[in-house]
């Protein structure tokens, strides 16, 4: 599995989280993401690993000499979580319904870089000099 097929399940289950409005399983997803953030365990790599087979994450990239010996995918699983959780809780939790837009558009903007290949928030935080 490549990083771009994994952001392509990411997208599909927070929107289906959203969609049949299942606290359980937008949290689920927040903390695998989390998860894979910090430890840097992460689902494309295991399977890579397993199948013995290294694959391209498939996403467009910058040329940019990085200046953060930290990997781009993990900052975005990260950022991806803290806001899905962020604006999701603000929404459920203290009924800023003026916010419910922002977990719907990181589903569809995680699912269209799956789709696409391009990744605005991965080229912003390569831009900013992460491995």
């Amino acid at each position: 599995m490549s990083d771009r097929v994994y952001l392509f399940v990411v997208g599909i289950s927070i929107l289906a989280a959203l969609y049949l409005e299942s606290n359980a399983m937008i949290y689920v997803v927040v903390v695998i993401l989390f998860l894979e953030g910090f430890s840097g365990w992460t689902l494309p790599r295991i399977t890579q690993k397993i199948r013995k087979k290294q694959l391209e994450p498939g996403l467009l990239k910058l040329s940019k000499i990085p200046r953060f010996n930290i990997e781009s995918f993990l900052v975005l699983r990260l950022v991806l979580s803290s806001v899905v959780l962020a604006s999701y809780v603000a929404v459920h939790e203290y009924n800023m319904d003026m916010l419910w837009f922002f977990p719907w558009f990181i589903g569809f903007a995680v699912l269209g870089a799956g789709v696409s290949g391009v990744c605005p928030v991965y080229l912003a935080i390569r831009w900013l000099g992460f491995k």
